[in-house]
C-alpha cells in the first residue's frame, strides 16, 4: 500500500494538471434549463432567459482533491468548535452590534465557507451566513456530462446531491425546533429588500419550491410587506412564523427592518441565519481571533482544532491609524476588507491600492488580511485558451457539509460578470 501522503501528492498534481490542462465543456445547458423550468412551471410566468444562465453558471467543472475537500471540512467544524468558547463569544460580542447579544437558539441555515487552495492547502478566505448558490448549484452539479477525466461526481457527492432536498427540508426543520416547541412551521418567508431584482431571485424561487413541495407555505417578500401586530408577524393578513434571512443588513439596522427586529426580539418569529450567528462566524472581524490560535489555546480550543486553523487562516488584523506606516510599506502582501461589508464590496488589493484609497481605508473600519492568491483554472472560449481565478465554497449546516461548488472569475474579487466565469461544479480526483 502506498504511504497515504504519496496519494495526497498524486491527486493534488493530478488536479493541477486537469485545472490547467482540461478544457472539457461538461455543462449539459439543455438539462440544465429543463430542469428549472419543470421546477419552476407553476410560479414562474416567463422563461428563464439564456443570458440569465450564462451569468450564473461556468460551463467547465473545478478539480480539487478527495483530500482538500475533507480538509476544508475539518476547517469549518474547527472554526464553529472556537466559536463555542465562552471567551471567544465575549469577546465578539464586544464588538458586534447590541442585537447579537440575544441568543434565540438557531445556528444558521446553508453556512457558506470560502476558500483558495495552495501549495500549502485549502486557505479561509472569508465565513458568509447569506451564502448563495446552494439551490443552483445543486442543479448545476446535476447537469454534468462526462468528462475526458474518470473524476467526474465522486460517490460522496452523488450522494450528497441524491438527499440535498431532504437535508435542506430536515435543516430549516431543525432551525425551527430550536427555537420552537411545535413540530413544524406553517409558513416560512424568503426574505430580502425587493427581491424580485436581487441577482439570486432565481434561487429564492427555487428555496420556495423545495419547501413547498414538503407541505411548508412558503412565500418570498420585502421586509416592507411585514406588519406586526399584538405580537404576530404577518405579511398580507397571513401568519409567518419563520423566516429565511437574506437581508444583508445583518444586525436589522435598516428603519425599514424595524418591525422584522421588534418581532425577533420578542420571539415572535424564528429567523435564520439570525443576527447572533453572523456576529460569532461572519463578522470579519473575528478572523483577527480565528488566525490568533495562541489565544485559541488558552481560552480552551483543542490543540487539533487550533492546528488546523493554524493553517488554514490568513494572519489578519484591524486597520488602525496607528499601523498606517507598516500596513501601507507591507500592503502588497495584503487584503483589505470593510468589516461590516459584504461580498466584494469595498475589498482591495494591497499591490492595487493608490494612496487615496488608503487613507479613505483608514477613516473606516477595516480588516487587513495576508493576500493568499486563487486557485486558477484554464479555460476555452471561442477555442483562445484563457484563465480565471477560482475560489470553492462549502455550503454547511451545523458544521457538516450539504453541498461543495467553485466561483469562476476574473479580477481582484469573485464576481458575475467574467465571460466563461460563474458557479463551477467541483469535480473531486
Amino acid at each position: 500500500m502506498e504511504h497515504p501522503t504519496n496519494n495526497n501528492e498524486k491527486n493534488d498534481g493530478l488536479a493541477n494538471r486537469l485545472n490547467q490542462e482540461c478544457y472539457c465543456i461538461t455543462l449539459d445547458r439543455k438539462a440544465l434549463n429543463t430542469s428549472l423550468q419543470d421546477q419552476l412551471v407553476e410560479t414562474r410566468n416567463n422563461p428563464i432567459g439564456a443570458n440569465e444562465l450564462n451569468k450564473l453558471f461556468s460551463a467547465t467543472p473545478v478539480f480539487v482533491p478527495k483530500t482538500e475537500i475533507e480538509a476544508m471540512e475539518r476547517i469549518v467544524r474547527a472554526i464553529e468548535s472556537a466559536a463555542e468558547l465562552p471567551l471567544y463569544q465575549e469577546q465578539v460580542l464586544s464588538w458586534a452590534p447590541e442585537i447579537a447579544a440575544f441568543d434565540p437558539g438557531p445556528i444558521g441555515a446553508l453556512m457558506g465557507y470560502d476558500f483558495h487552495l495552495g501549495s500549502d492547502g485549502p486557505q479561509l478566505i472569508e465565513v458568509n451566513t447569506n451564502a448563495g448558490g446552494a439551490f443552483l448549484n445543486v442543479l448545476l452539479a446535476r447537469a454534468q456530462k462526462r468528462c475526458c477525466n474518470p473524476s467526474e461526481q465522486s460517490a460522496a457527492t452523488n450522494q450528497m446531491l441524491d438527499r440535498f432536498e431532504e437535508a435542506v427540508f430536515d435543516m430549516f426543520k431543525q432551525e425551527w425546533q430550536r427555537q420552537s416547541a411545535v413540530a413544524m412551521p406553517n409558513r416560512i418567508a424568503i426574505v430580502d429588500n425587493d427581491p424580485e431584482s436581487q441577482f439570486m431571485f432565481l434561487e429564492f424561487e427555487l428555496a420556495c419550491q423545495l419547501l413547498q413541495a414538503r407541505g411548508i407555505d412558503t412565500v418570498i417578500l420585502d421586509p416592507s410587506e411585514l406588519e406586526y401586530i399584538d405580537g404576530t408577524l404577518t405579511a398580507h393578513g397571513q401568519k409567518i412564523d419563520m423566516i429565511y434571512n437574506r437581508l444583508v443588513d445583518f444586525a436589522f439596522e435598516d428603519p425599514d427592518h424595524v418591525l422584522l427586529k421588534q418581532a425577533y426580539l420578542e420571539g415572535a418569529v424564528v429567523v435564520t441565519p439570525n443576527p447572533r450567528v453572523h456576529a460569532m462566524l461572519a463578522n470579519k472581524q473575528n478572523l483577527t481571533l480565528l488566525s490568533d490560535t495562541q489565544t485559541l489555546q488558552s481560552w480552551g480550543l483543542g490543540d487539533d482544532d487550533a492546528e488546523y486553523l493554524k493553517k488554514s487562516v490568513p494572519t489578519t488584523r484591524i486597520v488602525t491609524k496607528e499601523d498606517a506606516a507598516e500596513l501601507w510599506r507591507t500592503r502588497r502582501q495584503l487584503f483589505f476588507k470593510p468589516v461590516a461589508g459584504y461580498g466584494s464590496k469595498g475589498v482591495y488589493r494591497g499591490s492595487k491600492i493608490t494612496r487615496r484609497v488608503f487613507e479613505t481605508i483608514l477613516d473606516e473600519s477595516y480588516i487587513a488580511q495576508t493576500f493568499i492568491p486563487a486557485t486558477e483554472r484554464s479555460i476555452k472560449i471561442d477555442d483562445v485558451v484563457t484563465t480565471r481565478k477560482v475560489d470553492i465554497r462549502l455550503y454547511t449546516y451545523g458544521g457538516k457539509l450539504l453541498l461543495p461548488a467553485a466561483r469562476v472569475y476574473q479580477g481582484q474579487v469573485t464576481n458575475f460578470r467574467t465571460p466563461g466565469g460563474g458557479f463551477a461544479p467541483v469535480f473531486q480526483v
